[in-house]
């Protein structure tokens, strides 16, 4: 392998892992992994941090002892995917292989990877919710929307405190409906969410922005096809999936890492099984909600 192609590896890397994080519409909730620990592989380490609470002051003996322990919490990240592709050598030769690979790489991921990890994670928070008890079901209408919507934020503040910054993913459907409600368009103020390096200019609800999640990455159960038996691979909804209205969160309550684990770029000397230029790509990626996070999660799920 020459010296070109682990350089290719790297960047496309580097490029690949930012380019999730500011075009996904969770991309967001990475910023909670920042303390997580990750070496390769399908594991993380993610720390917990436990502390004693007040105690009394003595004016003899002083302050009451307290202690405080921070441990690491190894997790799996459970959704190992990949795909590796080839693009011919009398097709793309040296001088023009980063070009196009660049832009193959770039469009899967826009097209194929970003969709399939935000249906993962708003799935998998809607299933941790349902077991935690804290789902909602309402059939959304243009005259109810507003005033279900906010009984929902205020139920989340309400458990989670006042000041905690809170973020609401919306099915774009359901966010149209809110655009058109009476109060809505007195109580929405145009804003901007900050997301990795970018800034996503976004409307806000009672100081809340809302993220808009196009539906079909937004319901409750998927299914993550191998690309063997079903070739095309990808994702689909469950046959017992039901359309996800939005999500209250607060913010720091989804941990949500993703890795792009070693890019291999083999060029066709290489390459055993083709004249040709290969790409393998592999994504590891998960989502958590830590112990008391649940406090601050309610889904609203469409039971129309």
């Amino acid at each position: 392998m020459s010296i070109n192609t682990l350089e290719y590896a790297s960047v496309f890397m580097e490029e690949l892992d930012s380019q999730l994080v500011e075009k996904s519409t969770t991309g967001w909730m990475e910023d909670n992994a920042g303390q997580v620990q990750y070496n390769g592989g399908a594991e993380v380490k993610i720390p917990k941090m436990q502390m004693s609470g007040l105690g009394n002051y003595d004016r003899d003996g002083g302050f009451a002892k307290g202690a405080v322990t921070v441990t690491y919490e190894t997790r799996e990240l459970t959704q190992d995917r990949g795909r590796t592709f080839q693009l011919d050598a009398m097709d793309v030769d040296e001088t023009n292989f980063a070009a196009t690979a660049g832009n193959v790489m770039r469009e899967f991921q826009n097209t194929k990877v970003i969709t399939e990890i935000d249906a993962y994670r708003y799935s998998k928070i809607a299933e941790l919710a349902e077991a935690a008890g804290k789902t909602k079901s309402y059939a959304p209408a243009v005259d109810s929307i507003f005033e279900n919507l906010m009984n929902d934020i205020t139920e989340v503040r309400d458990t989670a405190g006042e000041c905690t910054e809170i973020v609401i993913a919306m099915s774009a459907k359901v966010a149209g409906m809110l655009d058109l409600a009476k109060g809505g368009t007195n109580v929405l103020q145009s804003g901007f969410f900050e997301q990795g390096k970018a800034e996503i200019k976004v409307k806000e609800i009672d100081g809340c922005p809302i993220i808009r999640v196009p539906s079909a990455r937004f319901q409750t159960k998927y299914t993550f096809l191998d690309g063997v038996e079903n070739a095309d691979g990808g994702f689909a909804a469950a046959e017992d999936a039901k359309d996800i209205n939005w999500m209250i969160l607060v913010k720091n309550a989804p941990v949500a890492v993703s890795k792009t684990d070693v890019t291999r770029i083999f060029d066709p000397m290489t390459n055993q099984n083709a004249n040709a230029w290969k790409i393998d790509y592999r994504k590891y990626h998960d989502l958590w909600i830590m112990d008391n996070g649940m406090d601050g999660v309610l889904v609203n799920i469409n039971n129309a």
